[in-house]
């Protein structure tokens, strides 16, 4: 299924939410650098973060299981 999701909407998608919102520092910057300070304690910020990185993970599944799986 996930080999069905072609690669420019994935890097598309994680642009997009690796770096929102535009308009501030991005979410992600600010839960990793919570995360190295290790001030990353709340549920909601935990489930930011893992919201943001989502993308990221499939795209790291999906390399995998295209050139590893070969």
């Amino acid at each position: 299924m996930l080999n069905e999701i072609p690669w420019g909407y994935l890097i598309a998608v994680a642009v997009l939410l690796g770096l929102a919102p535009f308009g501030q520092t991005p979410h992600l910057v600010e839960k990793l650098g919570m995360l190295h300070r290790g001030t990353l304690k709340r549920p909601i910020d935990i489930f930011d973060m893992l919201l943001h990185l989502s993308p990221f993970f499939l795209m790291a599944v999906k390399a995998y299981g295209q050139f590893a799986g070969k």
